[in-house]
């Protein structure tokens, strides 16, 4: 998925690629990739904007919310507390030392702890493809 291609996976379910360019640049990228596969962009929250709006500094974090509500209304109407986990999100931040991760909720893991059933994993699952190509540009 990414120039190393590693991952870090935690026992959270949570998937965390180390990606190249700025914090920026790989969540525009990413909701290009959104925009492109006609999703919905619900939120794009900077949190180091936020943070510097009360005097604070942290290194540039951004996160991305979206999806489809044809596809992400099934999987809460079978598992209604999977909508804590949706919509899809991805999480950009660059580090202290200037590395940039990208983050974001592993589908797999999504199934197992919500119940939701096999029929149902592709309607969360398009984040790994949007992720992937977002990395690959």
């Amino acid at each position: 998925m990414t120039a190393s291609d590693t991952a870090i996976h935690g026992d959270n379910g949570v998937i965390t690629l180390q990606v190249q360019g700025t914090a920026e640049a790989v969540l525009a990228r990413v909701e290009s990739r959104v925009r492109a596969r006609g999703l919905t962009v619900f939120a794009r929250i900077d949190f180091s904007a936020d943070a510097r709006a009360v005097g604070l500094e942290m290194p540039a974090t951004g996160m991305l919310l979206f999806g489809n509500p044809r596809a992400g209304t099934p999987v809460m109407l079978q598992a209604p507390g999977a909508a804590i986990d949706l919509p899809l999100k991805v999480l950009v931040a660059q580090a202290a030392d200037g590395t940039v991760r990208l983050s974001f909720n592993s589908p797999d893991y999504l199934q197992r702890r919500h119940g939701i059933v096999a029929e149902l994993l592709k309607n969360i699952s398009a984040v790994e493809g949007i992720v992937r190509e977002a990395v690959a540009a």
